[in-house]
């Protein structure tokens, strides 16, 4: 299990093959890599409370290990201001088999969408900004999982 917080930006293949690395027991790796959308958006900047963001990360993580019979898991998520195109999270779930992985995968967007802490302001090309909370159709999603 990893959970990372950062302001850098990452490199999703790289992160896959380093969960990977000499592990015979995984049979599936199911990932997702959320980018910054652009359009009308110029900017996001996502701000977090070091110390209770990774423990609330690693709680949620730790819960689909619980659920999952999970190999291997990250989370990384990023922070700080974010251009359009960027990464702004991933999240991987290794198992033996796909059904696993790929369920858990759903499972921790689902709940890192709404109950992670972060604080998320959108920037417009017109100059204005927003801080965003989590839309009706993320707690719609996480409720699917009971």
């Amino acid at each position: 299990m990893a959970v990372r917080v950062q302001s850098e930006a990452f490199d999703a293949a790289a992160e896959m093959a380093a969960l990977t690395a000499g592990r015979e027991d995984i049979g599936a790796v199911a990932s997702f890599t959320g980018l910054v959308r652009g359009g009308a958006i110029r900017a996001m900047t996502l701000e977090h409370y070091p110390g209770m963001t990774e423990r609330a990360l690693a709680a949620i993580e730790a819960e689909a290990h619980r659920r999952w019979p999970l190999k291997a898991s990250l989370i990384v998520h990023r922070v700080g201001r974010l251009l359009p195109g960027e990464p702004i999270v991933l999240v991987a779930a290794a198992s033996e088999g796909r059904h696993a992985a790929f369920e858990a995968a759903a499972f921790l967007m689902d709940y890192l969408k709404t109950d992670a802490p972060f604080w998320k302001c959108e920037e417009r090309a017109d100059g204005t900004s927003d801080w965003v909370d989590a839309r009706e159709a993320d707690g719609t999603a996480k409720a699917r999982w009971g």
